[in-house]
């Protein structure tokens, strides 16, 4: 199998074309290929098949196997990929995901800009238990002895914010694994501890829903300035600043549209055998 790996600010992906490898069972594949010790080594497998003009359907699968609805690093480094591959000509593309259509704009610095369209903020639609037509603001979680304050965002999947005086105190691994579980979550949940540094700057850390701790979230970068920006914390523009580096947030007024822009990066190629 012909494999491109990349990564957004070190969250790294094993993408294959589909047209190139039509037989591939991804799923199946995908924990192995993932392994950082028996394969090539990534947080996610992604597959990218030509749907016909500057459409292409987008496939992700965590390093567990599981497949995932939507990862904000990914598609940049799709958008990227699509432009130096050539797939198509241009430089605005059209994803088709679990999570709805999203539209990245490779720029003329060739870092990306990505249409992350709506946030989802009911409990029905994130999902997270209770009413369905309420929000999901100011939930209580327990951890241990611990209690947490959380505030829950779909960016296509999941995630819940909790707003953290200190964020290089967090346990991450320790509390992020539990709080991914918790019964709130009937499908899991992506998990952000947030220190807000100013209006405009943030610090976050993630616990990614079937990945474990990686260095940057797109999604994740998103739902926290949504979060940040309804309880008042920030404004509707953001630095966000992750383990991996910096994305640029905005929850623009005018469209309601999340918009995220920041760098995607190939490592190298090559061909796994997995037979």
């Amino acid at each position: 199998m012909k494999f491109y790996k990349w990564h957004g600010l070190g969250n790294d992906f094993v993408i294959i074309n589909y047209n190139e490898n039509p037989n591939c069972e991804l799923a199946a594949i995908a924990h192995r290929v993932c392994d950082r010790h028996f394969g090539i080594g990534a947080d996610g497998l992604v597959s990218v098949r030509h749907l016909g003009g500057n459409a292409f359907e987008m496939r992700i699968y965590n390093s567990d196997g599981s497949e995932t609805e939507m990862c904000g690093n990914a598609t940049r480094c799709v958008g990227l990929f699509i432009k130096n591959r050539k797939l198509v000509s241009g430089r605005e593309y059209e994803l088709h995901t679990r999570a709805g259509i999203i539209r990245p704009t490779v720029l003329e610095n060739d870092s990306v800009r990505v249409d992350m369209g709506e946030p989802h903020l009911l409990r029905g639609e994130i999902p997270v238990t209770g009413r369905a037509s309420d929000n999901a603001l100011n939930l209580e979680l327990t951890v241990g002895s611990r209690k947490f304050i959380g505030n829950a965002v779909s960016m296509g999947n999941p995630h819940v914010v909790i707003f953290v005086p200190e964020v290089a105190k967090i346990k991450l691994a320790e509390w992020g694994s539990q709080i991914e579980c918790d019964k709130l979550f009937p499908r899991k949940t992506n998990v952000e501890f947030v220190q807000v540094l100013s209006h405009n700057l943030i610090r976050i850390r993630v616990w990614e829903r079937g990945c474990g701790v990686t260095l940057a979230c797109g999604t994740g970068s998103c739902a926290s300035a949504v979060a940040g920006f309804l309880t008042g914390r920030t404004g509707r523009n953001v630095s966000v600043l992750l383990d991996g580096g910096e994305l640029q947030i905005e929850y623009s007024e005018n469209d309601n549209h999340v918009y995220m822009t920041g760098p995607a990066v190939e490592v190298f190629q090559g061909e796994i055998n997995i037979n």
